[in-house]
């Protein structure tokens, strides 16, 4: 397989890095990237697979092994990502809650203190408060707003901190530079998950973070497609910790799914433009509508981290979290009159999707959990997509008047 050496240009612009970043041409020259759909690769002689297990990173000489190791269409994905955001290494996994889980156990052992923002998604609080104790992990929670809360968890040795900004479903936005300090005084590895701000509106490596993890399947897809996920960080500890943690455990991304997020990230900047300018005018018009008890968006003035979320984000993200006034009732009446947008716990589609948090992505922790999160029967999740924004407020403004 041939380098085309201009992809690899580190001083091209974001847009271009998308488009252009890591692609590698075989001998027939395609235009797109190719698909390698094989599970193995084979060998010219028994020396040549002797070599080939020796090697500590086949892929870095285009030697591959075995699929669930490396493939040629994932390590494309891998360095497109990794010019993208600006990290030294990057691996791709199958799902977004696999890289999240392979980027804390790749590192972690008993006896070790992890500490995690309050605010996360459901499965992602499910690791930390549920998994890594049954290894011997101690964790501990903090409201992510709060630095005082976070300079009394970090006051003694911690192997590693985890958390969201923006948050999901209340969308809080966490002080990068601040934590990342704290968390460095005491030998801790910040692990930020980026999925609400995506490559495009956030660099969480430049604020101080060492290890950002995504899923895919959000905007970098983009259009609800695939499933697959990623983990950047320093070279160093994608050698040394996850790359073995993932080659013997087994959450390979397929070359299909890589293929597709990677058409995903040549479109990723330009979607997220009108996403995220499109959310801003919804988050406007349900501020001003009837029946609408609260909303969140960071990019409104009225969001209580408004201006740290200007200094951290390039914009305010495609995703609004509204109340409704009525509870559970008036917010499932709301979603049930909705014609144009769809009922679905997934985000950044190029659909508009909406979910209701306290019984689908939040279910799982409880009233009293949930209340203390922020999580009311009243709210809903809107991810605004790529539609008229003008027939998306008319949907919206409907069903707000079935609600009440």
């Amino acid at each position: 397989m041939t380098t085309n050496k201009k992809t690899t240009n580190h001083a091209w612009r974001p847009q271009t890095l998308a488009v252009r970043g890591g692609l590698k041409r075989s001998n027939y020259n395609e235009t797109a990237e190719a698909i390698y759909v094989t599970s193995g690769f084979v060998y010219a002689d028994a020396a040549e697979a002797e070599a080939a297990f020796v090697a500590k990173a086949p892929e870095e000489d285009d030697r591959f092994i075995y699929s669930r190791f490396s493939n040629p269409t994932v390590c494309m994905l891998e360095e497109r990502l990794r010019l993208m955001e600006g990290a030294e290494a990057c691996r791709a996994t199958a799902t977004g809650m696999a890289a999240v889980f392979s980027s804390l156990m790749c590192q972690l052992k008993a006896g070790d203190r992890v500490v995690a923002s309050r605010a996360l998604f459901g499965s992602c609080d499910y690791i930390i408060s549920q998994i890594l104790p049954r290894f011997g992990i101690q964790t501990v929670f903090v409201d992510g707003t709060d630095l005082d809360q976070w300079a009394h968890a970090l006051d003694r040795t911690t192997a590693a901190v985890f958390l969201e900004t923006p948050s999901n479903p209340t969308l809080e936005i966490v002080d990068l530079p601040a934590v990342c300090d704290l968390a460095h005084k005491v030998g801790a590895r910040v692990v930020v998950d980026n999925v609400f701000a995506s490559p495009a509106l956030q660099k969480p490596l430049k604020l101080g973070a060492d290890i950002v993890v995504y899923s895919a399947t959000k905007h970098i897809d983009g259009q609800g497609r695939c499933l697959g996920g990623a983990v950047l960080g320093p070279a160093a500890f994608v050698t040394d910790h996850l790359a073995p943690f993932l080659k013997h455990t087994g959450p390979a991304l397929s070359p299909f799914n890589a293929w597709v997020m990677l058409k995903g990230l040549e479109t990723l900047e330009l979607r997220m433009d009108r996403q995220c300018a499109a959310a801003k005018r919804i988050a406007t018009f349900l501020g001003s509508r009837a029946g609408v008890a609260r909303v969140r968006y960071p990019g409104l003035a009225n969001h209580p981290q408004h201006n740290l979320a200007l200094r951290q984000m390039s914009a305010g993200g495609t995703v609004v979290t509204f109340e409704v006034a009525g509870g559970k009732t008036a917010a499932f009446n709301c979603i049930n009159a909705l014609s144009l947008v769809d009922i679905s716990n997934n985000l950044g589609d190029s659909k508009s999707l909406i979910t209701h948090p306290a019984t689908t992505t939040h279910q799982r922790l409880g009233p009293d959990a949930r209340a203390r999160l922020g999580i009311g029967d009243g709210m809903l999740r809107l991810s605004v997509g790529l539609e008229d924004p003008a027939d998306l407020e008319e949907d919206l403004a409907r069903a707000l008047a079935a609600a009440a």
